[in-house]
């Protein structure tokens, strides 16, 4: 799914997706599989793409102040 929504050529790419250098950052619960997608989409060619480090979890803690903030 996530190599069709970013086929540039494809007729189901994300509106938004315009070119390989845009920077992608895919976030996930507790940045496992973002990991593992922002790897696969820069296998694709996006060299920008990149995942939040412990994903959408750490991102809580951090804005609540109760964790450290994440590391790019």
């Amino acid at each position: 799914m996530l190599e069709w929504r970013f086929d540039l050529t494809g007729e189901h790419a994300l509106p938004e997706v315009h070119s390989y250098e845009q920077p992608v950052v895919v976030v996930c619960s507790e940045g496992y599989a973002s990991s593992f997608a922002a790897d696969s989409l820069r296998q694709l060619g996006f060299a920008g793409a990149s995942d939040l480090a412990g994903g959408y979890q750490a991102w809580l803690r951090w804005r609540d102040g109760s964790g450290v903030a994440p590391t790019p």
